[in-house]
């Protein structure tokens, strides 16, 4: 089954048990999907789906930020909800001790020795890693890694 038709079977499950807030994180999903398809005129593979659930996360996690200092408690709470229901659709994300092993793998497999050579690391590990870890995060760890 294809990410994009889990997301469809899983609303019509939320809509079955009048579960709104699931519904409502999955029908905006679902239109931002929709809305990339339509800008690039094709189907996303599942990849692509991923790829716009991490943007979705990284849009909530900037709005719980700016509400948390603005005391809208309601409003982060809200906004954390989605975060955990898109979460669902991403791989189980690595742990810090796995993603350092993988960085140390591809610093070693392109030979990378300097901070120039960070690009060349970075395209190795972005497959292996990719919905599984904070790319920010990563790339600090693959500088401090070359840096040091």
């Amino acid at each position: 089954m294809t990410l994009k038709a889990r997301i469809q079977d899983d609303m019509k499950s939320a809509m079955r048990a009048r579960d709104n807030p699931r519904l409502e994180t999955i029908r905006l999903l679902r239109a931002a999907i929709q809305r990339r398809e339509v800008d690039e005129r094709t189907e996303l593979d599942d990849d692509a789906v991923r790829s716009v659930i991490q943007k979705m996360i990284k849009q909530s996690r900037d709005a719980i930020s700016q509400f948390q200092a603005g005391s809208r408690q309601d409003l982060v709470d809200k906004e954390q909800s989605h975060v955990e229901i898109l979460a669902q659709y991403l791989p189980k994300p690595l742990d810090p001790a796995a993603i350092e092993a993988l960085v140390r793998a591809a610093i070693a497999e392109t030979g990378a020795e300097s901070m120039r050579d960070m690009g060349k690391v970075m395209a190795a590990l972005k497959p292996k890693v990719q919905g599984r870890g904070d790319m920010g995060a990563i790339s600090q760890q693959v500088k401090a890694l070359l840096a040091g």
